[in-house]
């Protein structure tokens, strides 16, 4: 059982803002108040939880003085400027999203260059000027509200789409008339975690109850509930589909079949696993439980000639594809039509009368067409080792859509003809500038602390020598079973263009190998995942690609996490340290917003075995006085409500307060953004900017002169 001690120390909130004369940054010095925990007779001290309050006038003037320090240190860098200039020049390319068609129209996301947000278009056909249905950059001057949903009715007559604010979770739905290109009256607050369900002339949702404004960044979320609204009505006549008041920790989800004859429902509970039920809806039957639990992930594909197409892990750790009978629903006339196999089975679309999968092969994409029976297969070349996404296709109709991206390759959009088997160009952007043929990825694989082989990509120009001397940057995310493919970006080729070596390992935790590689790093097996990622960068020094004094790495959220304690302890090991929005404080990350939701992946500290386990690794408590810490950047927002901005608040304080040497350890906080999602263009050239200046400085690089 944990107990709060709280004695607060007479203190002058003057000592804020002071300068902390003993670092040659001049940090400023934060209060230290005597808060502890006891769990299970260990005391624990939480001398700056203070600054979980970031609404209190203390903690803004905090953030005002930490990035006084920060911003004075890097703008002051002197080819900073140079990296802007770079970055916004690449940045002005057009880019395409694949696009997908509704009611007889086609739509699609584009984005002219250097447009803060994707703008969404109308095309009649694929021949027609495309037409402007929804720019998101006239909602806001400065860019920060952004789309997170946008979904189109059947009929092709509404867009209802949602909308957050500098980058919060929380988001408000809106309804646009297509034919006007006008919003009607709809309004539909405090949503969070939910999707847009159409069904007739209405869609599903899911909402939280309101909640104080003040509180709303940092509160716990409970209690999320189903609705169906019904357009031209006032959110207070939407119709409750679904609750739960027994337990208040469980979300919920809807989607629908094509035919819209059912309704399913997603019941989760953490971020693994998940109940299903569904309902007739022309019966409005109540909801029916198709698989308990929450062991195990069923995502319902569709309903065909009365059979629900289901992708699942259930009796397949790499994921199947099943089908079950509406009306005989018991697990013992389950029917397998795709079986498990070596790869992991990503996702699967439906179109053309066709089953289309794909696959994780060594995490790069592999994309198979199968007949509806399961039983036969051809393969869909693809350019190359990258990622396949946004497969769109109709049944009835032989064409499909997709998007392929690598680290040197900017997504393209293909055409896929079923007829014919082949896929053909559609949309590919053009970069001036740049050369992408100058440009290698690798992959290779390295042996873990325990012998675990663990895949890596490793991007770099082709002339870079290997002999130790190239900079090099070290990704990696491991956990929440989250994949991590190539994916172009072009903030990173300011990195590749001047010499820089871009590794991403794929780590335990992840789900490149299906469940249990996702489990081989969780709750008491998380220290696999650092050993993971420590073993990368010995890799990466041991082979000559770089050395400690020209590493850097890099994550964010639970790769966040993954840095933070990766740094504690090794600090010797890289020169640069990234910590983006990462989960800091293990001890009590379960007390804001969405945070208990992750116990499936860390456990919690509520239990006393759990608590020794996440006690000796978490980066907030193993921050040591005897270390020679590397150059540590954490980066955090104002708005983030995902991982709360305290985790890195108090991180930085307790390595500010404690290490004493001559690397920089500083805090970057935007405002009026997020945990990432929907950033403006302009912020992310700036905090790219930031970011490569701070590595390149600290590792005595002019990649200008």
């Amino acid at each position: 059982m944990k107990k709060k001690t709280f004695i607060i120390a007479i203190m002058l909130v003057s000592t804020i803002i002071s300068c902390n004369t003993s670092s040659k940054y001049n940090y400023p010095v934060t209060e230290q108040q005597k808060i502890s925990d006891n769990y299970f007779g260990t005391e624990v001290p939480d001398p700056f939880r203070w600054l979980e309050d970031d609404n209190s006038e203390e903690t803004k003037k905090w953030v005002v003085s930490q990035n006084e320090v920060t911003f004075g240190y890097i703008k002051k860098i002197s080819f900073r400027q140079n990296i802007i200039d770079r970055l916004t020049k690449i940045f002005n390319y057009e880019r395409y999203s694949a696009p997908y068609k509704k009611g007889g129209k086609y739509f699609f996301f584009k984005n002219d260059g250097l447009q803060n947000q994707n703008v969404f278009y109308i095309q009649e056909n694929l021949e027609a000027e495309a037409k402007v249905l929804l720019d998101p950059n006239k909602l806001s001057e400065d860019g920060t509200i952004a789309l997170t949903e946008v979904k189109v009715s059947k009929n092709g007559k509404y867009l209802a789409y949602s909308v957050a604010k500098g980058g919060s979770d929380w988001n408000e739905i809106y309804v646009r008339d297509i034919n006007t290109t006008k919003d009607i009256s709809d309004h539909i607050k405090w949503v969070k975690f939910s999707g847009i369900t159409w069904h007739n002339d209405g869609f599903y949702y899911s909402r939280y109850p309101e909640t104080d404004e003040e509180d709303m960044l940092t509160d716990a979320n409970k209690f999320q509930k189903v609705y169906y609204h019904k357009i031209g009505t006032p959110q207070s006549e939407d119709i409750l589909i679904y609750e739960n008041n027994e337990n208040g920790n469980r979300m919920y989800g809807v989607s629908i079949s094509e035919d819209e004859k059912y309704l399913f429902l997603y019941e989760t509970e953490t971020t693994s696993g998940n109940a299903l039920y569904y309902k007739d809806i022309e019966k409005n039957t109540e909801f029916i439980k198709i698989a308990d639990g929450f062991e195990y992930e069923y995502s319902v594909i569709d309903h065909i000639n009365g059979k629900f197409f289901i992708k699942t892990n259930d009796e397949a750790p790499k994921y199947r594809l099943i089908a079950i009978d509406a009306q005989n629903i018991e697990r013992e006339n389950w029917e397998t039509i795709i079986p498990e196999e070596n790869n992991v089975l990503d996702w699967v679309v439906l179109g053309a009368n066709k089953i289309i999968a794909s696959y994780m092969e060594d995490a790069k994409s592999k994309v198979l067409l199968f007949e509806m029976d399961g039983e036969t297969s051809i393969n869909l070349e693809l350019p190359g080792i990258g990622t396949c996404s946004g497969f769109s296709a109709n049944k009835g109709q032989n064409e499909a859509f997709y998007s392929f991206t690598s680290f040197t390759i900017p997504s393209a959009t293909y055409k896929y003809d079923f007829g014919t088997g082949k896929s053909e160009i559609f949309r590919q952007p053009k970069i001036e500038g740049l050369n992408f043929d100058e440009y290698i990825t690798e992959q290779i694989k390295y042996k873990s602390k325990d012998g675990t082989e663990v895949p890596m990509f490793i991007t770099r120009r082709k002339d870079v020598k290997l002999d130790g001397t190239a900079p090099t940057l070290l990704y990696a995310y491991g956990g929440f079973n989250i994949s991590i493919q190539p994916r172009f970006s072009i903030t990173r080729m300011i990195w590749l263009e001047n010499g820089g070596i871009y590794a991403v390992a794929n780590i335990r935790g992840g789900g490149e190998y299906g469940e249990e590689w996702h489990k081989g790093g969780t709750k008491f097996n998380k220290q696999n995942v650092f050993d993971d990622f420590i073993a990368a960068g010995e890799y990466l020094i041991d082979n000559k690609y770089t050395t400690n004094n020209k590493l850097a790495i890099q994550g964010g959220s639970n790769g966040g996490l993954l840095v933070g304690t990766v740094t504690n302890q090794r600090p010797d090991l890289m020169k640069v340290s990234l910590a983006h929005v990462g989960v800091m404080d293990m001890l009590r990350y379960q007390n804001f917003t969405i945070g208990r939701a992750w116990s499936g992946d860390y456990g919690l500290s509520e239990d006393s075995a759990m608590f020794e386990y996440l006690y000796k690794y978490s980066p907030l408590h193993n921050i040591s006085k005897d270390k020679n810490y590397p150059a540590v950047l954490v980066l955090t927002a104002d708005h983030d409500d995902r991982v709360v901005p305290a985790h890195s608040f108090k991180y930085i304080a307790e390595l500010q307060s404690k290490y004493k040497g001559d690397n920089p350890v500083m805090i970057r906080i935007d405002t009026q953004a997020g945990h990432g999602a929907g950033k403006p263009v302009a912020k992310v050239i700036e905090e790219s900017a930031d970011i490569y200046s701070f590595i390149y400085k600290n590792m005595g690089i002019n990649p200008y002169q």
